[in-house]
């Protein structure tokens, strides 16, 4: 079977220029149009398809995402493996500002939106299996090249997907860190959770970009603070993509 690669970008990590020879391909599917056209290319002579998550210009708010459309759009391109990439809060104290986490268990905080392609069990009964959501050897494959690349990374962490757009209150952060939580986005779920239903491995790459609001010796993060951050570090993950995608097989 030939590997095609998909990488579902978060804010500023869905670049095509990563790709060669990169066309865009406007596409629709049984669940609506995906969030973006599809970059179609190459990366070191993988095939790679590249989904911006929040849309070319970052105009869908995290409930607007048409997660379903995202991975019912890979699944039609014959995609073999996803990689996620998103923007993440910590709430722990050794997850720095900048560091990449490889995500390895998800708890899912979001309420209104569409997490399974099985609304009906009229053609059969269906409930995935997701104790391991995130695929190992995926998983794996992150992790050591970003550790041959000398990022900082850590090599598991649990993530709460909140619903959004706001950000946590200080209650909220500190029930997420009792729960067990490491870090803290707006996209990871259901995102995985459709992606083991049509059983396309899946990982993520995760970068902290700020501390939520849980520590008291800091102000509660803002949005322009998470994009300073952000734009400094986003050729670690870009670089960490583009050295993966060669060794997925």
């Amino acid at each position: 079977m030939k590997v095609k690669i998909g990488i579902i970008g978060g804010s500023g990590l869905d670049d095509p220029q990563i790709l060669q020879d990169v066309k865009q391909l406007e596409t629709n599917t049984p669940y609506g149009n995906p969030s973006s056209p599809l970059a179609v290319g190459q990366i070191n002579g993988k095939d790679v398809v590249i989904i911006a998550r929040h849309g070319k210009k970052h105009q869908l708010s995290p409930a607007q995402v048409n997660n379903r459309g995202n991975i019912y759009a890979l699944k039609q391109q014959g995609v073999t493996h996803i990689i996620g990439t998103t923007a993440c809060g910590s709430l722990k104290g050794e997850i720095g500002r900048g560091d990449l986490v490889i995500i390895d268990q998800f708890i899912d905080f979001t309420r209104l939106r569409k997490n399974t392609f099985y609304e009906s069990f009229e053609n059969g009964i269906e409930h995935v299996v997701m104790a391991k959501p995130f695929d190992e050897k995926l998983r794996i494959s992150l992790l050591e090249t970003a550790c041959e690349l000398g990022v900082k990374v850590h090599d598991k962490g649990t993530v709460i997907t909140i619903e959004g757009p706001r950000f946590s209150t200080k209650a909220e952060s500190n029930m997420f860190r009792m729960w067990g939580a490491d870090v803290i986005n707006m996209s990871t779920a259901p995102e995985v959770i459709l992606a083991n239903e049509v059983k396309i491995p899946y990982a993520t790459v995760a970068m902290s970009t700020d501390y939520d609001c849980w520590k008291d010796d800091e102000e509660p993060v803002l949005w322009q603070e998470i994009l300073e951050v952000f734009n400094k570090n986003a050729d670690n993950v870009k670089n960490l993509l583009i050295n993966v995608v060669s060794k997925i097989n």
